[in-house]
């Protein structure tokens, strides 16, 4: 394997073990015969679960962000009212969220946050910001300070998202829930 594909394998064994196993239970041992490389190799790319555990974050922001790209470019060219908006926001901040509600859960509550790492997600969190600005601005909504009103509107669902879906409130499905974070933004919009 060239070296690329060999860094890409070993972190796909990895994500699937922490997935399936749990980060405690999986092994540097497993990954590494999991992934078709010996243990040597896969030390060569990772001193040890946590640098694994890191590279998979570390490949969720950059998913998170080509996604939310993609998702910016259609609302842009559709323009779409305000409801279907928050609908398609939501929709995808969730998606990202229970890809892997395990591994999810996993990079939220254990993964290291080097400040970089830090950095990358506050980044993200304003590129979406941003987004909302922008169409808060083309529908008139979130005066008298657009700019404020989309990043705390960003940072509400966030919380929203990953409290209720990383731990889902009992009797309630996740429809359920998406749909309330749906409407708590309609009202914190409405005029």
């Amino acid at each position: 394997m060239r070296s690329q594909e060999t860094y890409d394998a070993i972190v796909e064994a990895a994500a699937q073990l922490f997935e399936r196993d749990g980060y405690t239970k999986a092994t540097t041992n497993g990954i590494a015969e999991r992934a078709g490389v010996s243990i040597g190799s896969l030390y060569q790319y990772f001193p040890n679960k946590d640098a694994l555990l890191y590279a998979i974050g570390e490949q969720h922001v950059r998913h998170a962000v080509a996604e939310l790209a993609r998702l910016s470019e259609g609302l842009r060219r559709d323009r779409p009212p305000l409801a279907d908006c928050i609908h398609t926001l939501v929709t995808a901040l969730a998606a990202l969220h229970l890809a892997q509600p395990r591994m999810h859960r996993l990079l939220y509550d254990q993964a290291p946050r080097p400040v970089e790492t830090a950095a990358q997600l506050r980044e993200v969190q304003r590129s979406v910001a941003a987004e909302v600005e922008f169409h808060l601005r083309r529908l008139g909504l979130g005066e008298p300070a657009p700019d404020l009103t989309a990043i705390l509107l960003v940072q509400g669902v966030e919380a929203q998202l990953h409290g209720a879906l990383l731990d889902p409130p009992d009797g309630h499905t996740i429809d359920e829930v998406l749909q309330a974070v749906e409407t708590l933004c309609l009202k914190a919009l409405a005029p």
